[in-house]
């Protein structure tokens, strides 16, 4: 990440990108460790539910710089991108979608997490915890876009 690691978390979608479609464009970040034996998950601050790393990508940066703050923000971790996991399509219906969260459209990045800080922009309303594989797509059960990155990823199954 070539900015300076702020502590404080961007706020606002001011400078959110869309789609042609409509779509909130989220990068996000498949964070692994070395040996690609776990996956980092983050607890959701709206519900007790685990998730990826993930948010706007904003028009004054790159997708990748996007899902490397998102990693930063929500999760404390530094990390190198390995892989470019594609787009993966929002799945909820549109009785699930607001005006305040419009679909999205995911970018993903696999991930390997060099640090893991102590306090990070949201350490205070996040947690996080590594997951094999098989308990990784258990929890994400509830997330099918994010089971799908994870599927792509190359952690050990």
């Amino acid at each position: 990440m070539a900015q300076s690691r702020s502590m404080e978390s961007r706020v606002g979608r001011n400078k959110q990108r869309y789609s042609d479609n409509g779509e909130r464009l989220v990068a996000g970040i498949v964070p692994t460790n070395k040996e690609k034996t776990f996956i980092l998950l983050i607890q959701s601050t709206r519900r007790a539910e685990w998730v990826l790393p993930k948010g706007g990508w904003e028009t004054d940066e790159e997708c990748i710089e996007a899902a490397e703050r998102e990693a930063w923000e929500e999760a404390g971790i530094v990390c190198k991108v390995d892989y470019d996991l594609g787009k993966i399509t929002e799945t909820r219906t549109a009785k699930q979608i607001s005006k305040n969260a419009p679909k999205a459209l995911y970018q993903f990045y696999e991930a390997t997490v060099t640090e893991e800080k102590s306090v990070w922009p949201e350490s205070h309303k996040r947690s996080r915890k590594w997951f094999s594989y098989p308990d990784a797509l258990e929890a994400l059960k509830p997330r099918p876009e994010l089971v799908e990155a994870i599927k792509r990823s190359t952690v050990k199954r």
